[in-house]
């Protein structure tokens, strides 16, 4: 045990998940220049990254891990609609999205509490 953990755990995270994801974006950048945008291949690419993406905020929000299941399902809908809001307000940002959905979760739980 090091004061960064153990070390073979961070060698096993290292090696199993981070140097797979980094050899596929590096694949990502190089062809991804010779892509174009409104190409078949790169519509269907985001339509699969936004299902994905859908099918991750719905199982959050419907079996919450961790102290996110503190949180009571109306907030944590109730953020979602309010991101979503603002996502579109906000010319579809989605960083103004993802921070306005969380500050409803984070006064939802400290309002509850």
């Amino acid at each position: 045990m090091t004061i960064f953990g153990d070390v073979h755990a961070i060698a096993l995270l290292l090696l199993a998940g981070f140097l797979p994801n980094e050899i596929w974006r590096f694949i990502g950048f190089v062809v991804g220049g010779r892509v174009r945008e409104e190409s078949d291949v790169l519509v269907w690419v985001r339509a699969v990254s936004a299902a994905i993406l859908a099918g991750v905020i719905a199982q959050i929000l419907i079996s919450p891990p961790g102290a996110l299941a503190t949180v009571p399902a109306t907030v944590r809908f109730g953020a979602a609609v309010v991101g979503f809001v603002v996502y579109l307000l906000a010319r579809k940002s989605v960083f103004a999205g993802v921070i306005a959905g969380e500050l409803v979760v984070l006064a939802g739980a400290w309002w509850l509490a």
